[in-house]
């Protein structure tokens, strides 16, 4: 989650290089955040001049200076406020439902994004947990429906092919799906572009000069881990390096096991001169485990991680790995509700939002073998 003070200093902020727009060409707060140096709290407190927050000068101008030079348009920047529009067809409150908030950020951020591109349309979010509990699942959507809710989505922390219950058919207001979709394609849905994620992370090792890569992967029955495995062979074969199975470990997504899959890796007797850790958690354990064995990163042996949880920036060294873009799923969710609804039942493509990987120093070039 965000963090909510002002954690780095300028001198930081002026080594990091600024950032990529998010999906889609638009910038959001998080980017902004990146090139500032500081937390995206921060950025929200000074671009909506909130009330009540002590931040020094020199941080406001930093901020305004990240934003004016990522070319964001916020309203902070206007002598005067622009009045607020609505989506066509909208009355000013969408709905969203997630099935658990709590085990891990990604809901937050989705729910972030989402909230941001109702409010500068002048629109309300209301966020009901259902923890896809049978009983109160249904009972939760209809009461967000009698508050007057103009449209809902409808969101999964574990990607996956879900089958959507008969009451979403029957609501009569638009339904997008977040991180889920559905096999008759009925509704419009977004998710990560894991494959793709998968393989940029192993090609960045490539790129490198690296050919013994190792990857720890999450639990096999999630479709993320089925998605990034898939991703890592692709980018091996493309690259005509044979695939090994001995260098994949199976974990499950945990610290614990990243630190019991680099030890089982450092046990070869042609150990791995890389490794691509499929979430943060599990790159923390590994880190661990290298640094126990007395080997350096990325000197010795490189790691690549994956989720960029807030913790990855603070590693040492600093975790090379790609963004889930659940800020910009959620942007992409409301943005849908501009667009005109497909005729009849219609059937949705399933759109895939790429995981931008994020560069930092726990990745070292090797000399080419001879």
């Amino acid at each position: 989650m965000s963090e909510t003070t002002d954690p780095e200093t300028l001198d930081t902020a002026k080594r990091r290089k600024p950032p990529a727009k998010s999906a889609r060409g638009r910038v959001t707060m998080t980017d902004i955040a990146r090139a500032a140096g500081c937390s995206q709290a921060t950025v929200s407190f000074v671009l909506n001049n909130s009330p009540g927050i002590k931040l020094s000068q020199q941080t406001r101008e930093r901020v305004i200076e990240a934003a004016r030079s990522l070319g964001y348009a916020a309203p902070a920047f206007s002598a005067l406020r622009a009045p607020v529009a609505s989506f066509d067809g909208l009355d000013g409150v969408i709905g969203f439902a997630v099935d658990q908030l709590a085990t891990s950020p990604e809901a937050v951020v989705a729910i972030e994004g989402a909230r941001q591109a109702s409010w500068n349309a002048g629109n309300v979010l209301l966020v009901a947990q259902t923890l896809g509990d049978s009983v109160m699942e249904p009972r939760a959507i209809a009461a967000l429906t009698k508050r007057g809710i103009s449209a809902l989505i409808y969101m999964t922390i574990f990607t996956r092919e879900i089958t959507a219950p008969d009451y979403l058919y029957g609501l009569d207001i638009p339904v997008i799906l977040l991180n889920c979709y559905t096999a008759d394609y009925a509704f419009p849905a977004v998710v990560p572009s894991e494959i793709a994620g998968g393989q940029n992370s192993t090609r960045h090792l490539i790129s490198h000069g690296h050919r013994r890569i190792a990857t720890i992967t999450g639990e096999p029955w999630m479709q993320a881990a089925q998605d990034r495995l898939k991703g890592y062979r692709r980018a091996l074969a493309t690259a005509d390096i044979p695939f090994d199975p001995e260098l994949v470990v199976e974990g499950d997504w945990s610290a614990s096991a990243g630190y019991a899959a680099t030890v089982k890796l450092l046990a070869l007797k042609d150990r791995p001169t890389a490794i691509f850790c499929q979430n943060d958690r599990t790159a923390i354990g590994c880190y661990e485990a290298l640094k126990e064995a007395g080997l350096h990163i990325p000197q010795d042996i490189s790691v690549v991680g994956y989720d960029d949880e807030e913790i990855a920036r603070h590693l040492f060294p600093p975790l090379t790995t790609s963004i889930l873009p659940h800020m910009a799923m959620g942007q992409w969710a409301i943005e849908q509700l501009e667009a005109p609804a497909a005729p009849g039942r219609g059937r949705y493509p399933i759109t895939k939002l790429e995981c931008p990987l994020v560069e930092r120093e726990s990745v070292r070039a090797v000399a080419a073998a001879s």
